[in-house]
């Protein structure tokens, strides 16, 4: 694959183009076992390829064009095709999360443990139909991070560079699955601790969004340990004020843009920044606004119910007080990536991709 310094901005499309010629490879593997795991081949392959921002990838490339990687060089193709590894494990774990916090939809249509519920309901299938649809999708998930590792060793990168990314792509992948660990408990116990929703959000989202896809490609790259430090500063900070945007989306986001209903994360019980800063403030300045708020979030919430939430929300200083912070994070951020030793080029493309996942709608 021929990479451009078009590309250098990572498009959507050079990332898909990697990812359709994978998932070629795969579709053909996947004849050999029959017609059922080739329909399960081809699911995961629709979900990856019909949306998405494609943000990992593009941050693991920034991470190694700004270590001094030459577009034009021939290991180019193989370096954006080990960085669209963080789609697949991406889709693995947007998989394995809309099981655990029951999530109907995802990108605009069922989710995947819903779509083969409704498959076994039209199958004539026995047995439990969700069952089924929770299994199924686990599995789907587990073979998206399965072949993730696959897309990363198969890229085509030298092995003096497998061996530098080695250990970033092990604690990416470790990272991610404590944070959807220290998440699920964090929600099941009711901690309202707001350091604690960081802790979840630092490592479930920040880490694999920004963070370690920058030291991603600052390792093949081979840079030093004052750029990776850098990138890994930057990377964390806009990584959580991207959650926490994320967070905000989910209580107040347009559902025609965001894919998902609106109130999702409050029905379920997230324990969220956002959330945990709610009850802090309820506690210290409207106990009642507090205690409403307890007896509202984890449950069936009418429309009613969730307009009150939105405007405690708003009224007790949430709101204002996790804007603040995104802010804060980004301009934080920011100064680490100006003071860092990446390409102008580099620090350009970051800091627009910063404002854009910072600022976003969607």
């Amino acid at each position: 694959m021929t990479v451009s310094y078009l590309d250098a901005a990572l498009s959507a499309a050079a990332v898909d183009v990697a990812m359709r010629d994978f998932f070629t490879a795969r579709r053909a593997e996947a004849d050999v076992f029959g017609s059922d795991f080739a329909a399960t081949v081809a699911e995961l392959e629709s979900f990856v390829m019909r949306g998405g921002k494609r943000l990992r990838p593009a941050f693991a490339w920034l991470g190694w064009l700004g270590a001094g990687g030459d577009p034009e060089a021939p290991v180019a193709g193989a370096v954006l095709t080990a960085c669209a590894g963080f789609e697949l494990l991406h889709a693995s774990g947007l998989i394995h999360d809309d099981i655990i916090d029951a999530s109907r939809t995802r990108r605009g249509r069922p989710a995947a443990h819903v779509a083969y519920a409704e498959r076994h309901r039209a199958w004539g299938f026995s047995g439990d139909p969700e069952t089924f649809g929770n299994g199924t999708a686990i599995l789907i998930g587990d073979l998206a991070l399965i072949w993730a590792d696959v897309l990363v060793r198969s890229s085509g990168l030298p092995e003096d560079a497998h061996t530098r990314i080695s250990p970033v792509w092990s604690a990416v992948r470790t990272e991610v699955m404590y944070g959807q660990l220290n998440d699920l408990i964090t929600q099941m116990s009711g901690n309202e601790d707001v350091d604690q929703a960081r802790s979840v959000i630092r490592y479930k989202t920040a880490s694999y969004t920004v963070e370690r896809p920058l030291h991603f490609g600052a390792a093949i790259a081979g840079a030093d340990a004052d750029l990776v430090a850098a990138y890994r500063a930057f990377g964390a900070d806009i990584g959580i004020a991207f959650q926490l945007r994320d967070d905000l989306l989910g209580v107040f986001g347009d559902p025609a843009v965001t894919g998902k209903p609106s109130g999702d994360d409050l029905r379920e019980g997230k324990r969220t920044v956002l959330l945990a800063t709610a009850l802090k403030l309820g506690d210290e300045r409207d106990p009642d606004a507090a205690r409403f708020l307890r007896e509202k979030v984890g449950r069936k919430l009418s429309g009613e119910d969730l307009a009150r939430v939105r405007a405690i929300l708003v009224d007790i200083g949430a709101v204002d007080q996790i804007e603040s912070e995104i802010a804060h994070l980004s301009e934080r951020a920011m100064v680490a990536l100006e003071a860092s030793t990446a390409t102008a080029y580099a620090k350009h493309q970051l800091a627009e991709m910063a404002i854009k996942a910072t600022q976003r709608t969607q």
